[in-house]
């Protein structure tokens, strides 16, 4: 009671709410537009509430944040470019319903379960912040590589049906992520003396060719630029059916909510291992996972969406930020004053309070948004090809100057549209290795730091793995690496079928 009672001053202030309502607006924007991300807007955000109140400076920057990540869907959806690297798991399934011309659904499914993936991990922000921050400070440098490792093992079968490939190609973008500087010497890295390659991989300009550009050079390789994408059926779906995948998804959230509590992890781990979830425990999808199932788009948006909450948890009580954006938002309590950490919840209820309460408003905006503008947004999927396929090239070529203004990012667009589409060709998905991409440099830094911890312990091994939280995590990925082998698994099917009745 009491938390609502600290947030409803803030649920009937007209100004806070029109706040809140243009920062949604702008994060729908932003975040649908390949290139420009929420960490960008953000950013420029910090600049224009420079002399604003603090409610109001968090009013808009919630409002963005919270939509900002729901958008990123609707270019993954729509023309398979995730405005996000959150995105890109909602590429698997939410894009081949759009070419079955049921785009309306897939962001209808994605703008609703978004919406309950933000209240969830908003709710857990209010109820559950210390327990839930105790928890990740249990995790050690090596939990963070087996969590980054039991992702990658997970997603190794899902958009190859070939388990070895996904590894495969994994492990591809975990190598190409230790292209830079070295994190621990600080030597350049694979780098073959192209001074921007210094700084390592851009990830949008590569998701953008990965998922983007591929899809064009597929299209014309294949002769099927001509005609549209597809129609668009603007289908009657009752309230019933949308709620069939409720259960499931607080389950998607609350593994949202516990990777977004993990400084760094981010929403690419929390989306992946949410899929991945969705794949061992939907026994019965509309259809198969990958072409086309709604099950896999809540997945994905619940987890990510859920991941808001999860990464203001060590931002607020320990000042350490869960992601780039709440790395940004720590920047603007201390421009406004703010100290974040142990006692912030109770020296500063009030700012508390306009976190949830903007962030909740931003879940009800994302709805509201969503609902509204999908019928008119879908309507692109029936654009004919000759049409939106030079457009999408234009959109990459733009997202990918977007980023840093660099003639070089929009090389490394064309440089992985190519490699994606090679990958697809011979069968390997470009989502594991995106997620490697993402997660590599993460994976090198823990485990190194892990090891050189670890070497001045009497006893080295014990040091690195007999913890419970380690324990769990190396099972885990174990057992998932052991029963995605071809022979285990045939064995493990034909154990199934003999089960009685």
């Amino acid at each position: 009671m009491d938390l609502f009672a600290g947030m409803l001053p803030y649920f009937i202030d007209l100004r806070f709410v029109l706040l809140c309502f243009a920062g949604a607006a702008a994060g729908l924007f932003v975040g649908a537009i390949p290139g420009l991300s929420v960490s960008m807007a953000t950013a420029l955000l910090v600049s224009l509430t420079y002399t604003w109140e603090t409610a109001d400076a968090l009013a808009m920057i919630m409002g963005v944040y919270v939509v900002g990540v729901f958008s990123g869907a609707i270019s993954a959806i729509l023309i398979n470019i995730p405005g996000a690297p959150s995105s890109v798991v909602t590429t698997l399934d939410g894009y081949p319903l759009a070419r079955r011309g049921e785009a309306y659904k897939a962001l209808l499914y994605a703008a609703v379960y978004s919406f309950v993936g933000s209240v969830f991990g908003l709710l857990a922000l209010g109820l559950l912040a210390r327990p839930v921050t105790a928890l990740a400070l249990r995790f050690q440098p090596m939990d963070y590589f087996l969590l980054s490792l039991f992702g990658l093992a997970t997603v190794g079968g899902l958009s190859s049906g070939n388990y070895a490939k996904g590894l495969v190609s994994a492990l591809l973008g975990v190598f190409l992520a230790l292209i830079g500087l070295d994190s621990v010497v600080g030597t350049p890295r694979l780098t073959f003396g192209i001074a921007p390659l210094m700084a390592g991989i851009p990830t949008v300009p590569a998701l953008v060719g990965l998922f983007g550009f591929a899809e064009v050079l597929s299209a014309v390789a294949e002769g099927t630029a001509d005609g549209a994408l597809g129609t668009v059926r603007r289908e009657k779906i009752p309230f019933r059916t949308l709620r069939k995948e409720l259960p499931r998804a607080l389950y998607y959230c609350t593994i949202g909510t516990l990777v977004g509590a993990l400084p760094g992890a981010g929403t690419p781990v929390a989306a992946f291992l949410a899929y991945g979830e969705a794949n061992r425990i939907v026994k019965k999808p509309s259809r198969p996972f990958g072409e086309g199932a709604v099950e896999g788009v809540v997945a994905s948006e619940s987890a990510n969406n859920a991941c808001i909450g999860g990464a203001l948890i060590p931002m607020l009580t320990l000042a350490v930020p869960g992601d780039a954006v709440t790395a940004i938002i720590l920047s603007v309590f201390y421009v406004h004053g703010l100290q974040p950490g142990p006692t912030f919840l109770m020296r500063n209820a009030a700012s508390f309070h306009a976190i949830l309460a903007g962030g909740l408003l931003g879940s009800v905006f994302l709805l509201l948004l969503g609902l509204l503008a999908a019928p008119r947004i879908s309507r692109v999927v029936a654009v004919p090809r000759r049409i939106l396929l030079p457009l999408v090239t234009v959109l990459c070529v733009i997202g990918a100057y977007a980023c840093s203004n660099r003639l070089f990012d929009v090389g490394v667009m064309f440089f992985f549209g190519v490699l994606g589409f090679f990958l697809r060709r011979r069968g390997y998905g470009t989502a594991p290795l995106t997620l490697g991409l993402v997660l590599g440099g993460m994976m090198d830094a823990n485990f190194r730091r892990a090891v050189s911890l670890a070497s001045t312990a009497e006893n080295p091994a014990a040091a690195l793995f007999l913890r419970p939280i380690t324990m769990i995590l190396l099972m885990l990925t174990a057992a998932t690496i052991v029963l995605n082998i071809p022979g285990v698994r045939r064995a493990v099917s034909r154990l199934r079928e003999k089960k009685p009745a």
